[in-house]
């Protein structure tokens, strides 16, 4: 099963790596779009959920690097709730 990074720049200018194990991320994340903060969270946990399914179906197991990777994202997107429209830029996708 393919796996990928996607590179986001958060509200604050920070910019972090993030974890797929499917390139499923793709379908819901386009590179060099800027989502609302909440719209981003959004299509980042369906699309994790839906890899975290591929790799079950695939392996019998959950994907822990999936679901921890959407547990992060989770909790980066709690840190910016008091901003003022806060939106999340996808930079690019490594596969």
């Amino acid at each position: 099963m393919p796996e990928m990074h996607f590179y986001v720049e958060w509200p604050d200018g920070q910019q972090d790596s993030c974890y797929s194990p499917s390139l499923v991320v793709q379908q819901h994340l386009k590179e060099g779009v800027t989502y609302p903060l909440q719209d981003f969270l959004e299509r980042s946990r369906t699309a994790l959920l839906m890899a975290d399914e591929r790799v079950l179906a695939k392996y019998g197991q959950h994907c822990s690097l999936a679901l921890g990777q959407l547990h992060r994202i989770e909790q980066r997107v709690a840190q910016y709730a008091d901003f003022p429209e806060p939106q999340v830029r996808v930079i690019k996708f490594l596969v």
